[in-house]
């Protein structure tokens, strides 16, 4: 059974069962209160007979006073216990109540009998008559207005259950409509995605704001993620078989090249080698940045401990010197730096004598540093500085470049995956030149940490990359 068939069945259903149960209980109540102030109002009229009937004296007196106290639809009775001197009055339209055997009860009785199909109201009250005898006053009241009102009451209430019933069962079914109409238009937007291939959304109308609206926002909203996700994959995908490919063809030419020649021309086994060398570290390097950045974020964990920068950084530098054989200056914001305009502005930094202690992760942080220093060996041919200090209460890692600098209108790109600005920067430059990853990298090791990476280049002047860094709240001397 469909979902909207569901809710005008379960909703008709369970209104029709409350309707049930409040006119059983309507009805219950209202007989039970009925019954109860007739019997009463019975009651007290045979009282006020026998306090009457006690004290008549002869038989003439009894009947007439038999005939002033009988109901006008029922009977009245002097029962005896000896059965002598028994009297009954009865009126016009219940004669035939007259003929019924007369019994005597020694206790007080009030209860409803059913004689010849009609109900009627009974009340024995024992009294002492004026031979000192015991008696019984025995009135009996026909119930039929009462009864005749509940079937009234019966038809009412089945009737306007049956009237209530029928919009009920109309708006149970538009309710269904109403709420399956987004649910169907979501059902039938993912089959046409299914079938063309193309992402689609939901046409929003109305300014409703119930949760039926907001299902459908977030729908298309999770359908524009799925879509720029896509789009990014299929970017990736593309980028990264055309950039693996490149390396590849090259191994396979030198590797042809030696094949064929390579016994003819020892010359040419050196700069082979070389190039496939050189080929195949470039391709371990993306190779092992792909997989990084393809790892799910919720698994970069990064483990936030207390790090002094200047002692971090010139760990590092030492490091990427003795592998590179380039030079890396450390310098703190304190220290006069000639040309250090690219770096925040030195006059600005908030400089002391103490070693500067942000929280880091310093795997991560150690990474960062290299694809920035390496970028730096790369594209510049001077010595490299890396600054560590604090500008407006903010501690930063600079890594600076007196190379060629980038374009403005590539600076916003070089975030990007795969992006790389050649015009500016040349794979003639240091071998084979970057992958197009690192900075993108990098980007998104700073943001598991919680730091931001900023760039700022000049045209043939250098370019400064910046790590701003979570600050510790204490400071250590160095």
């Amino acid at each position: 059974m469909k979902l909207g068939s569901k809710i005008h069945l379960y909703s008709s259903v369970l209104f029709a069962i409350l309707l049930l149960v409040a006119n059983v209980t309507i009805y219950t109540v209202f007989h039970r209160l009925m019954m109860d102030r007739e019997m009463s109002q019975l009651l007290a009229e045979s009282e006020q007979a026998a306090e009457v009937l006690r004290t008549a004296e002869g038989r003439l007196a009894l009947n007439g006073l038999l005939r002033a106290y009988v109901p006008l639809d029922g009977t009245l009775r002097w029962v005896e216990a000896s059965g002598e001197g028994s009297a009954l009055v009865a009126s016009g339209n219940q004669l035939e109540l007259g003929r019924q055997e007369q019994t005597f009860y020694s206790e007080r009785r009030l209860e409803q009998v059913t004689i010849n199909g009609e109900r009627y109201g009974f009340v024995s009250l024992p009294v002492i008559g004026p031979s000192g005898s015991v008696a019984n006053v025995q009135m009996m009241s026909s119930l039929v207005e009462l009864t005749e009102l509940l079937r009234i009451l019966r038809l009412v209430l089945i009737s306007v259950s049956a009237a209530v019933l029928v919009p009920v069962v109309i708006s149970s079914g538009i309710l269904g409509r109403l709420v399956m109409r987004p649910i169907t238009s979501m059902t039938s937007t993912m089959r046409r995605i299914i079938r063309s291939g193309e992402f689609a959304r939901l046409k929003q109308t109305g300014k409703s704001r119930d949760e039926l609206a907001e299902m459908g926002d977030t729908f298309n909203e999770m359908i524009g993620l799925l879509e720029e996700s896509f789009v990014r994959q299929e970017q990736f995908v593309s980028n990264a078989s055309h950039e693996l490919k490149t390396p590849l063809t090259i191994i396979e030419s030198y590797a042809s090249l030696l094949k064929r020649r390579g016994a003819e021309r020892p010359d040419l086994l050196e700069e082979s080698v070389e190039a496939i060398h050189s080929e195949a570290v470039r391709m371990k390097t993306m190779t092992e940045q792909l997989l990084l950045l393809a790892t799910s974020k919720r698994e970069w964990k990064a483990d936030m401990q207390p790090v002094g920068l200047v002692a971090f950084a010139e760990q590092v530098s030492t490091i990427f010197s003795q592998v590179h054989r380039r030079n890396v200056t450390v310098i703190s914001s304190l220290d006069p730096v000639q040309g250090a305009a690219l770096v925040p502005e030195a006059g600005e930094a908030e400089a002391t004598a103490q070693d500067l202690t942000v929280l880091a992760d310093q795997d991560m942080l150690k990474q960062v540093l290299f694809i920035l220093l390496d970028n730096a060996r790369k594209y510049s041919a001077g010595d490299i500085e890396l600054v560590a200090g604090r500008l407006q209460g903010t501690a930063f890692l600079a890594v600076e470049d007196r190379g060629e600098g980038i374009p403005p209108e590539d600076l916003p790109h070089v975030f990007e995956r795969f992006y790389r600005v050649d015009k500016a920067r040349s794979r003639e430059q240091e071998g084979a030149g970057g992958t197009g990853l690192g900075l993108s990298l990098g980007k998104e090791l700073c943001e598991a940490m919680g730091a931001r990476l900023e760039l700022e280049s000049t045209l043939g002047a250098g370019t400064t990359a910046t790590i701003w860094l979570p600050d510790s709240g204490q400071e250590y001397l160095a």
